[in-house]
């Protein structure tokens, strides 16, 4: 079953709250999460901030009691109350107990009541205790308590930690890379697919055949003849049909897997209907060929706290003798977290070249003009899809999600940020998240505020309100 409520944490935020949680002196300590929401249906918190009450300020803090003034809660509500975001409170647990305690029940009791008559929203409280494992529950107004069923941290490794009415897991429990345990826990997560064409279509299949238990197709494009050597699972009747790309692949995935796992969201991703669809996920898969795409991929990451795996393929060519000769075949494989370095940073995208691909597609002759004038650098184009290439890179991809979710590496996941590989010299090369630089778009986990990632292109139709 996927879960109800998720609770979802950058990696440098959780760790942040958890070296302030576990100070050493094994006493319990505490902070608030000022959490943004997703757009639903699905529902989602999103820790955006964490108020990390001071030490010296509690009244107490013993091994297994602690007692902190109101006056930090009202510092949080303040944070919280522009955008009516919701507030958890949390605290550790040094000696390892994996669950509310009487003296936890009893203290929500009393500042539950409060926090809902300062600030109307959606409020509730946190355990951690000291290997990192959280635990959640929510409140509403009318003190009815249910668990967060899912609890998320997006960092070099993707962690997954679940409560509510499973056993609480270990992470020493958390299934092995490639075994049927893995296979039952995707059956509880939602993988979101940008672009269903060549490289997009061995990830839809992959995630599919993998088991995820949905999977969300975006894209706005039509089968053609000259897509068929590329898109799995197209036919020569679906080109002649010029049948929309989600809609045949949804097809393909209900064949096997049955109806309902695959969703067909036939629309740009630079539209609401697609960032809405986005918003929803577990991990993003971008397998697009256009720099806006990308940039929307790294805002959604950025916004709802998302995993985000961008690929891409390239076969550069160099002047020869006879004409032209291919200069090496490349492919790029880049694990992008929320509050680490961006496709913007890595270079992915720039302004400079968005302008170039904007001018390319609304106004070629000045796009020619400026390339000719040297003010444009001249552009590597997409290499023709070639399905072999596609699914080096689409494999790359999948297995790079897979290490991060079940760690099976030698080595420690931060040391992938970017994986490049050249077919012509038969070399791989590995960039560490710490080599690249580290800016904010701003959007970290901005969550539900509109207009939706800060663009108003996204904000809602009057039909849609």
């Amino acid at each position: 079953m996927m879960p109800n409520w998720t609770l979802s944490f950058a990696g440098a935020t959780l760790d942040c709250v958890r070296r302030h949680l576990f100070p050493g002196d094994g006493c319990e300590a505490a902070a608030i999460l000022v959490c943004a929401r997703v757009p639903g249906p699905r529902q989602r918190l999103l820790v955006r901030k964490a108020v990390l009450v001071p030490y010296e300020d509690c009244t107490l803090r013993e091994p297994d009691r602690i007692v902190w003034p109101g006056l930090w809660i009202e510092e949080a509500i303040d944070l919280a109350e522009a955008e009516n975001l919701s507030l958890i409170l949390i605290h550790s647990h040094p000696g390892g107990l994996f669950d509310f305690s009487e003296a936890d029940d009893q203290s929500d009791a009393r500042v539950m009541l409060g926090l809902f008559e300062a600030l109307g929203s959606l409020h509730g409280s946190a355990i951690m205790i000291p290997d990192g494992r959280v635990r959640g529950r929510l409140y509403a107004q009318d003190g009815t308590c249910w668990p967060i069923n899912l609890v998320s941290v997006i960092g070099d490794d993707i962690d997954l930690i679940w409560t509510g009415e499973h056993p609480p897991s270990r992470f020493a429990d958390r299934p092995v890379a490639f075994t049927s345990g893995m296979t039952r826990e995707l059956g509880r997560l939602r993988a979101v697919v940008i672009g269903v064409s060549g490289t997009g279509s061995i990830i839809g299949e992959q995630a599919a055949r993998l088991g995820f238990g949905s999977v969300d197709l975006i894209d706005f494009d039509r089968i053609e003849p000259h897509n068929l050597n590329r898109i799995l699972n197209a036919t020569q009747a679906d080109a002649g049909e010029r049948r929309l790309k989600v809609e045949m692949f949804a097809s393909a995935v209900a064949s096997h897997r049955g109806e309902g796992v695959a969703t067909a969201i036939p629309a740009s991703i630079t539209s609401r209907e697609a960032v809405l669809s986005a918003s929803q996920a577990d991990v993003l898969f971008c397998c697009v060929d256009t720099l806006e795409a990308r940039q929307m991929a790294d805002f959604i990451a950025q916004a709802f706290l998302l995993p985000l795996f961008d690929m891409g393929v390239v076969i550069p060519l160099r002047k020869a003798a006879r004409g032209m000769a291919i200069a090496d075949v490349c492919g790029r494989v880049d694990y992008v977290q929320p509050g680490g370095s961006t496709l913007l940073d890595r270079g992915v995208y720039s302004p400079a070249s968005l302008r170039a691909e904007y001018l390319r597609r609304t106004a070629p002759g000045a796009h020619r003009h400026e390339l000719e004038a040297g003010y444009i650098k001249g552009m590597i184009e997409e290499a023709p899809s070639v399905i072999t290439l596609n699914m080096r890179v689409a494999a790359a991809a999948m297995n790079e999600f897979i290490a991060r979710a079940y760690p099976f590496r030698l080595d420690p996941n931060g040391h992938y940020a970017r994986t490049g590989f050249s077919l012509a010299a038969s070399e791989e090369e590995f960039t560490a998240e710490v080599a690249f630089p580290r800016s904010s778009l701003g959007l970290l986990a901005r969550g539900d505020l509109e207009p939706l990632l800060g663009l108003p292109l996204l904000k809602p139709r009057r039909a849609d309100r």
